[in-house]
């Protein structure tokens, strides 16, 4: 179909036809071992796991479509969008092993090169302005960082090396609960000696970092501007690796505890390449599709369109169960929630099943939010400034993380003083993605879509709610920067879907639209995640759990909160 035609048909009507993922059985069964509350991927995550050992298990999911935040949905006629949740790479590769996700249908494509970030500038005579392109290519990485600054470019494989003995020595700390105080510390001396067993992950992470223990002590506490100012000297090369700093987080590069949110995001790996991220053929709702998948195959129940209204707490104050909106009452020893703390214990459990100290340390975590999301059908492809291709076929730079008002780290730093001034970003942060550039299954021939993930937005604009008129401005705002890089790029809009933070928080169910289910503040990590009270996934609630992100790891499509939760659920089943 013409270009025409889609463009006409897009800006018509924007609508939402969800990519529905049925459920292997029509009725639910009013009794199992193991019910989870939401189809995200950890939930789905923790139903495999659980299901394999021999827990009968059926997942609740209350939307039309599987994968929470890691879904695929088709948004404009033909468009089939990552509508939140764009790139992989944190998945732990034990689970993609266990689970087999690649016979189950899972495929990749791996991104080379994956950042790209042109500058706003005059070219000289008559050349391009200038861009920083960075993929897996050393001696390339030097070629273009020696266009800003030699040093720098001798210094990078240095700082490569150093962040990634870093990131490498966490993956112990991923795969295992946090360390078991209370057992550590009090009981039988057999209890002390089982629980000490939880500080082998320490220190195998100890182990592996060796004499870098400062290096990673500070990495995780100080500002990032403190540790790149230290390694270079480039403004473009500092701006592009501080922006890893504070991708969904409501921080700046010059604020403590940023360089842990670097780390988190060149800690994973893809096909064993150490921090590579990769494109999800049809979405990333293809990896949720695998893993449910997995999860059938060994006979677990997985069902949409299931609104659980409340968690069942029987006399004796543990869970027994849940009841959905319709009233349907399904009963089961176990009950693990998918969604996010603030969700689970403000709205799906009784309040009167909880102490009123408790309830206040919910209301107190941090659920703060920059992201608003949005995901653009286009007839062309973006045709930037900086790297030119007139012949409308894709460059290397397309496939990449495109890099957009991110080449000062005054540009970042301003762009957050607007946001914690109550208002969005008058020059936001801005990361494109292009997936159609390699996965054709995504849009109609010559057609692509477009992920725009920007910062900085708050929740409340100058403490009212978000109006369609605002999100439509911001949207406005953000393609006219986006032209400013590559003209034409507004002509080009066939459809747009405009996620607010309110929206993430309706839609996805993601408290504050924090898309990593609570901040990744240091106060909010390891041991204190989401409290210092939840951290082994256990409720106050016998038998209730959390197993999403936000319970220890955190955020990111990881699946480690779903493992590491089931796995505390079957302790906890043999000992009953």
């Amino acid at each position: 179909m013409a270009a025409a035609v889609w463009t006409e048909r897009g800006r018509r009507a924007v609508t939402a036809l969800g990519t529905v993922t049925r459920a292997s059985h029509s009725t639910v069964k009013s009794q199992y071992d193991a019910l989870v509350i939401g189809g995200g991927h950890n939930g789905l995550v923790a139903a495999a796991y659980l299901q394999r050992g021999g827990v009968k298990t059926a997942v609740l999911e209350r939307r039309h479509v599987l994968g929470g935040a890691a879904v695929s949905e088709e948004i404009v006629p033909g468009f089939h969008f990552s509508r939140c949740s764009y790139l992989l790479s944190l998945l732990r590769p034990h689970i993609y092993s266990d689970l087999e996700l690649k016979k189950h249908g899972l495929k990749v494509y791996m991104r080379d090169p994956h950042a790209f970030t042109p500058m706003l500038e005059e070219g000289v005579r008559g050349a391009p302005p200038r861009s920083l392109t960075l993929g897996s290519d050393l001696a390339m990485n030097q070629k273009e960082i020696g266009k800003f600054s030699q040093k720098d470019a001798k210094a990078f494989p240095e700082f490569v090396t150093h962040l990634e003995k870093l990131a490498g020595a966490i993956h112990p700390l991923l795969d295992a609960p946090p360390v078991d105080i209370p057992g550590v510390t009090a009981g039988s001396l057999r209890k002390r000696l089982s629980a000490a067993k939880t500080l082998m992950p320490i220190v195998r992470c100890g182990l592996k970092l060796g004499r870098n223990i400062p290096d990673f002590y500070e990495i995780i506490t100080a500002p990032i501007m403190k540790i790149l100012n230290r390694w270079f000297e480039s403004e473009p090369l500092i701006a592009t690796l501080a922006t890893d700093a504070v991708i969904g987080a409501m921080t700046s590069p010059n604020n403590p505890g940023s360089g842990y949110v670097l780390l988190h995001h060149v800690m994973g790996e893809l096909e064993k390449e150490k921090g590579a991220w990769g494109y999800v053929e049809g979405g990333m709702g293809g990896v949720s599709k695998a893993i449910a998948s997995s999860a059938r195959s060994h006979g677990a129940d997985i069902f949409t369109e299931k609104d659980v209204g409340q968690v069942l707490v029987g006399s004796d104050g543990a869970a027994k169960g849940v009841v959905l909106k319709d009233g349907t009452e399904i009963h089961s020893r176990v009950v693990l929630s998918n969604a996010t703390p603030y969700v689970t214990f403000k709205k799906l459990t009784p309040q009167g099943s909880l102490s009123p100290e408790f309830i206040k340390a919910v209301d107190q975590i941090d659920f703060t939010s920059p992201v608003t999301k949005i995901n653009v059908a286009v007839d062309k492809l973006p045709n930037f400034l900086a790297a030119p291709t007139p012949d409308g076929k894709p460059g290397p730079h397309h496939q990449c993380s495109i890099h957009l008002n991110c080449e000062s780290v005054a540009v970042l730093e301003a762009a957050y003083k607007d946001a914690m001034n109550g208002r969005p970003s008058k020059r936001p942060m801005l990361e494109m993605t292009i997936p159609s550039v390699l996965d054709p299954t995504l849009a109609p021939p010559g057609c692509h879509v477009v992920s725009l993930f920007t910062q900085f937005t708050p929740f409340h604009i100058e403490g009212r709610e978000w109006t369609d008129q605002d999100r439509e401005a911001f949207a406005d705002l953000v393609f006219d920067w986006v032209e400013r890089y590559a003209p034409g790029f507004k002509g080009s809009v066939v459809g747009r879907d405009i996620l607010a933070p309110p929206d993430l928080e309706r839609i996805f169910g993601l408290t504050g639209g924090n898309i990593f289910h609570g901040s990744m503040s240091l106060d909010q990590l390891y041991l204190a995640r989401p409290l210092p009270s939840l951290s082994d996934y256990r409720s106050p609630i016998k038998g209730l759990y959390l197993c999403g992100s936000g319970s220890h790891p955190g955020g990111g499509v990881m699946g480690s909160s779903g493992w590491n939760a089931a796995l505390a659920v079957m302790t906890d089943l043999k000992r009953s």
